[in-house]
């Protein structure tokens, strides 16, 4: 298990030659421990709650794929160390995952602004508004959304509490006018997710 950290440094990184000689082990974990991060909500969205290890493990397997050794390690820190949770936050990658070409570009022409009507909700209450990474707009200016969206979710002190709170039922909500979609979060991936608070 790794320490929890809210930034990886150029020392924490492996030898790619390590990194070689492990990798199908570790993309075996990565994906055990993926599972209970991945959320579906309604038929076409997936959110990917990050950690610091999936980060590790992202940053990793780019510079195995694309070799681009030493000179590429600065832009892939600075890419994935935002999508760490930085102790009072949860962070996700949201993926409207459609394999047809011509659906996913119609199903994304009329999602502009969707990632201003994410949240977190407990017993329908005390939302937790997510607040997009602020890197690039996610809508275009004709009002396209883009398949790919990071979200932060700011949590203050009471929220938290609800969080850890077993007997609190707690949602992820879509609510944009397109694509309205409520899940509630199970047990295992509420398990999951609180190891990103550092309180």
């Amino acid at each position: 298990m790794m320490a929890q950290k809210t930034e990886i440094s150029r020392n924490d990184l492996m030898s790619m030659t390590n990194y070689e000689a492990e990798r199908k082990e570790r993309r075996t974990k990565m994906s055990a421990l993926k599972r209970n991060r991945r959320i579906s909500i309604g038929p076409d969205a997936t959110f990917y709650f990050e950690s610091y290890a999936t980060m590790f493990h992202q940053i990793h397997e780019m510079l195995w794929i694309e070799k681009g050794g030493e000179a590429q390690i600065s832009d892939e820190l600075e890419a994935y160390n935002p999508l760490i949770p930085k102790g009072r936050e949860l962070v996700a990658t949201l993926m409207f995952e459609i394999d047809d070409e011509n659906r996913r570009a119609r199903f994304l022409a009329g999602l502009g602004g969707i990632e201003k009507t994410v949240s977190i909700a407990f017993n329908g209450q005390n939302p937790v508004l997510a607040k997009p990474e602020e890197d690039i707009d996610r809508t275009t200016a004709d009002g396209k959304a883009s398949a790919i969206q990071f979200l932060h979710f700011p949590f203050d002190a009471d929220q938290i509490t609800l969080f850890k709170d077993k007997s609190v039922r707690i949602t992820l909500e879509i609510a944009h006018a397109k694509y309205g979609h409520i899940a509630i979060l199970s047990a295992d991936a509420r398990d999951a997710l609180m190891s990103d608070f550092i309180v």
